[in-house]
């Protein structure tokens, strides 16, 4: 089996903490108990070496032997070929939990993205900008609320669409944007409750923790 690594940040500032998007690749890695290790990228120089692997500047990216992956979605649907804690083996399965996860990535963070960065760069919400932002968000959340509240996990067992899914809704939920949408509150509690997620976590801040005392900070 080829050496998994993933590659973060060396250093973030304190606000990202605990939702750098490494984070869903250490869920999945630790669900899966695939063994791998962590590297870092400059946080303060992202230069040529960093856009080789991930041509924005982002992280993570994960290396898999010679293949170089970036995009938290693609690199959760590759380990999903590794291994079938992360994904259905079955085909209707496998579509289903596909097509999920680019739900998350496509339909459900569009429009919680937006919205969560204008919350937290504390912008007015009396304007007009606002409100569509707030009511795009709201109509996806409508139609998300009733297929969380008759589904434990969004394929049948729990797999990388339920890591996407519940990481993007997380980040929002933060700022009670789920109030009223208990089934969805509902399921990120239980994918956060997982201990996988809960190792992964802990371990990111750990990572940035440990790079405060190297710098000195």
């Amino acid at each position: 089996m080829a050496d998994l690594t993933l590659t973060t940040f060396n250093w973030v500032p304190e606000a990202p903490r605990g939702f750098v998007r490494d984070l869903r690749v250490r869920w999945a890695l630790e669900e899966a108990a695939l063994p791998y290790r962590v590297a870092s990228a400059p946080f303060d120089d992202r230069g040529p070496a960093h856009l080789a692997h991930q041509p924005f500047g982002q992280v993570p990216w994960l290396t898999d032997g010679e293949l170089s992956i970036f995009e938290t979605g693609a690199i959760l649907l590759h380990l999903g070929e590794r291994s079938p804690k992360l994904m259905p083996t079955d085909p209707r399965g496998r579509t289903e939990a596909t097509q999920w996860v680019f739900a998350a990535l496509n339909s459900v963070e569009m429009a919680s993205l937006p919205w969560g960065m204008s919350k937290f760069m504390g912008h007015p919400t009396d304007t007009a900008a606002w409100k569509f932002v707030d009511d795009f968000l709201k109509l996806r959340l409508k139609h998300l609320e009733p297929v969380l509240a008759r589904r434990e996990w969004l394929a049948g067992s729990f797999s990388v669409a339920d890591i996407l899914m519940s990481d993007v809704l997380r980040v929002i939920d933060g700022f009670d944007a789920l109030a009223d949408s208990p089934a969805c509150r509902a399921y990120v509690a239980r994918a956060t409750g997982r201990p996988a997620f809960a190792k992964a976590h802990a371990d990111q801040m750990a990572h940035f923790a440990a790079a405060d005392k190297a710098r000195g900070t």
